[in-house]
């Protein structure tokens, strides 16, 4: 069983299904294509899920370090397996890689599920087109509908310490004071019931608050399977109210984007709209960095990139505005912005982390239209009205009180000590653009 994005025991039909073919060996591959660009955040959380199956697995976890199509070959000769069986990768890389393995496998390369409720492709049109705006993915999505959690079975395993494995590498380094959320299938759903006990009922009103603690957290989870998003599902399944369908609309744009990175592999690192491409940019100089770095003198903004720092977390509606000020007020290009997400989130997801950028930038599938350009004042106003998100993050501002902390270079001294001047007006780059995107409209 090659475990990839699947680190758990429970509803896991791959690992049934090398269950029914005999005893098995349970393996994961330490592959640098994907370790190389992921930031110490999500290695760390990795390392720490594979400790936490490996527990669970009573230490027969085989870790191995190298190219799959390299090493998948050699453990097969070493266990005399008659089969490798994994869950399906719909990812552009994971396609690749899954090609070469089968291609240099002599016995069956055999994938059974995916990390998604419904695999990419199967949801389309009625003229058998793909979809390219989400409130009709939806639609079909419901409609499709999903299998029920995968039942518990007994799995025998290969004993412990037949293959050489060389184990879970330490945690690389986290910048001071970061802390991760508890990793592993058991605290997945302990998370998760946590979270449906308390939250759910008020989700829809609440999880555009980042002053209020109404989010599930659960997309580190998702993104490393050690929940898998049919459980949780099924645990919506009968529930009513607006925070149970919203937050079942949520898992519906996690495989909205997986569908549209599965269709247009591109779009990872391009604009789904290839008219954006001649858009005018800036390059990424003292502005970009001011803006990684929480400098930029707009407190919404500035709060949220320091969240990113603190927690290699940002609340969904803080990823929107962060975005839309880096894409429409510095003019920096938005594969940029998504890079530097994936290298401080936990839970960067490809396909989410691309297209919930493209969304913004006005360039991708269902986008906001570009002319729809976030005002951080009004934004921090509306959705941390008392500004206690700011102050939690922004130290500089906790001795303003209230709403006041949305502007503070209209308090009556001025902005406080140690904070910076706004980088930019917000007005003026508005108008510059959209300046700009009548241009590349034509």
């Amino acid at each position: 069983m090659w475990f990839r994005r699947d680190l758990r025991l429970r509803d896991n039909p791959a690992l049934l299904a090398a269950a029914a073919d005999g005893a098995v060996l349970p393996l994961f591959v330490l592959d640098d294509a994907l370790r190389g660009p992921s930031g110490a955040p999500r290695l760390a959380f990795l390392h720490r899920c594979l400790r936490e199956l490996d527990d669970a697995l009573g230490g027969r976890l085989v870790v191995r370090s190298g190219t799959p199509a390299t090493v998948l070959p050699r453990v097969v000769a070493e266990v005399g397996a008659s089969a490798v069986h994994a869950a399906a990768d719909f990812g552009p890389y994971g396609r690749q890689r899954d090609a070469a393995v089968q291609a240099a496998l002599g016995v069956p390369l055999v994938r059974t599920g995916s990390p998604y409720a419904i695999a990419p492709g199967r949801v389309r049109k009625d003229d058998g087109t793909p979809f390219r705006v989400y409130s009709p993915f939806y639609r079909a999505w419901t409609r499709h509908g999903w299998r029920a959690p995968a039942a518990d079975a007994p799995v025998s395993y290969v004993p412990a310490g037949t293959v050489e494995s060389v184990g879970v590498p330490a945690d690389p380094d986290l910048p001071a004071g970061l802390e991760l959320p508890a990793a592993g299938e058991a605290a997945a759903l302990r998370r998760w019931a946590a979270f449906r006990d308390s939250a759910l009922a008020g989700y829809d009103g609440d999880r555009n608050r980042p002053d209020r603690p109404a989010t599930s957290r659960m997309s580190v989870h998702l993104k490393y399977g050690t929940v898998h998003p049919r459980t949780l599902l099924a645990d919506l399944a009968g529930r009513t109210g607006e925070g149970a369908e919203t937050f079942r609309k949520e898992l519906a744009w996690r495989e909205f984007y997986a569908d549209v990175l599965w269709q247009e592999p591109r779009t990872a690192r391009e604009c789904l709209n290839a008219a954006y491409a001649g858009m005018e940019l800036d390059p990424p100089g003292d502005r970009f960095a001011a803006w990684a770095a929480g400098r930029t003198g707009y407190p919404i903004v500035d709060a949220g990139m320091r969240q990113l720092r603190a927690e290699a977390w940002v609340h969904n509606r803080v990823r929107m505005i962060v975005a839309s000020f880096l894409v429409k007020d510095l003019h920096v290009d938005w594969v940029l912005g998504a890079r530097e997400f994936m290298r401080g989130l936990v839970d960067g997801d490809l396909a989410s982390n691309s297209h919930g950028w493209q969304w913004v930038a006005g360039c991708g599938t269902d986008a906001s239209p570009f002319y729809r350009v976030f005002n951080p004042v009004t934004q921090g106003k509306k959705f941390d009205p008392s500004g206690d998100y700011v102050r939690r993050y922004v130290p500089e501002l906790r001795g303003v009180a209230g709403v006041a902390v949305h502007e503070p270079w209209a308090l009556p001294g001025g902005v406080p000590a140690g904070y910076p001047e706004p980088i930019v007006d917000h007005a003026a780059e508005r108008r510059e653009a959209l300046a700009r995107y009548e241009r590349v409209r034509g």
